[in-house]
């Protein structure tokens, strides 16, 4: 007979957030529960010792160390954690090649949802077009349009408390 552990709480919350991002992911514009607020329960479940992060939070930056991850820059970073937007920051985040789109970042941003700039999502995972609302301006849109030219680009999960909208690079944005 085959016995299996059950997870601890860690291991389950870790699991829950884990499978919001992944579902995230495969259904852009749709929100999911992570079942606990913030970017860290997003640490907890993506970072590892094989990662390269940077982030614009201090107080992530200690949470983020406890991981393993080495700590870099925005061009070297394999995940990017901000709790503000610094739109020319994020200019040189990495998007890959065309032969490793891979080696493009995920960049995790705090934002709200259902306020801001107005937005209609096409592409993968999306049946038609999703529209959302995002407290993110249209510059940064026009930005990532600059930088992803798929399948070159950068994957985006934004997170308002215990919600996360995910946006991969494969996902047309476009500013209504």
């Amino acid at each position: 007979m085959l016995t299996i552990s059950q997870p601890d709480a860690a291991e389950a919350r870790c699991n829950t957030t884990f499978e919001a991002l992944m579902w995230a992911m495969a259904r852009p514009g749709q929100v999911r529960d992570m079942g606990e607020p913030g970017l860290a329960p997003v640490v907890e479940a993506l970072i590892d010792r094989e990662c390269v992060v940077h982030t614009d939070s201090a107080r992530l930056a200690q949470f983020i160390a406890n991981t393993g991850a080495t700590p870099g820059t925005i061009e070297m970073a394999d995940h990017l954690f901000h709790e503000t937007l610094d739109i020319e920051a994020l200019a040189s985040v990495r998007c890959g090649t065309a032969l490793y789109p891979d080696d493009g970042a995920t960049v995790v941003l705090q934002a709200a949802h259902g306020t801001g700039t107005r937005l209609r999502l096409t592409g993968p995972g999306i049946d038609g077009v999703c529209d959302i609302t995002l407290a993110i301006p249209p510059a940064f849109w026009s930005l990532r349009a600059a930088l992803c030219a798929y399948p070159e680009g950068f994957d985006l999960l934004l997170v308002d408390a215990r919600a996360v909208i995910g946006i991969p690079r494969s996902t047309h944005v476009e500013v209504l």
